[in-house]
């Protein structure tokens, strides 16, 4: 999971309130307003969240597994 959240956070690490995706995610499926989210806001949100965010990245990376093994190079 922490490789995922590593992912999603990919230029905003130590920011990760800036991220366009993140803001995205919040916006979209929160319904908050991306252009308001500040630090205070962000963390209040993930605090929150918590147990519905540990959810989601669970299935990102589920999915991101299932995408490589798909991919990956077979032995012929």
């Amino acid at each position: 999971m922490l490789r995922m959240l590593w992912r999603l956070t990919r230029g905003h690490r130590l920011r990760p309130w800036r991220s366009p995706y993140l803001r995205w995610r919040m916006e979209t499926y929160w319904g908050m307003e991306a252009e308001r989210i500040t630090f205070s806001r962000f963390w209040s949100f993930v605090w929150e969240q918590r147990r519905e965010l540990w959810r989601y990245l669970r299935w990102a990376e589920r999915m991101n597994r299932r995408v490589a093994v798909r991919h990956a190079p077979r032995a012929d």
